[in-house]
């Protein structure tokens, strides 16, 4: 989750590495909404979650880490 900053956008990329190398099935969404952020109760971005339950707000996870919370 995030506006489009630099940031939000290696987080993206993290994710989809993560995935990737995780050999799992999973559809990855940005959402850039503001209002659809704040729902999620995250003030801080990026953002990321997993399931629709928040993993991590404001840092950029890095492809091992998300892997961890994959599993």
């Amino acid at each position: 989750m995030g506006p489009g900053c630099a940031k939000c956008e290696e987080l993206k990329h993290n994710v989809e590495e993560a995935v990737s190398q995780s050999g799992i099935e999973a559809t990855v969404e940005k959402i850039t909404d503001i209002s659809a952020i704040v729902g999620f109760g995250v003030m801080t971005t990026p953002a990321l979650a997993i399931d629709g339950q928040v993993k991590s707000v404001g840092k950029v996870s890095t492809a091992e880490e998300i892997k961890q919370m994959l599993t």
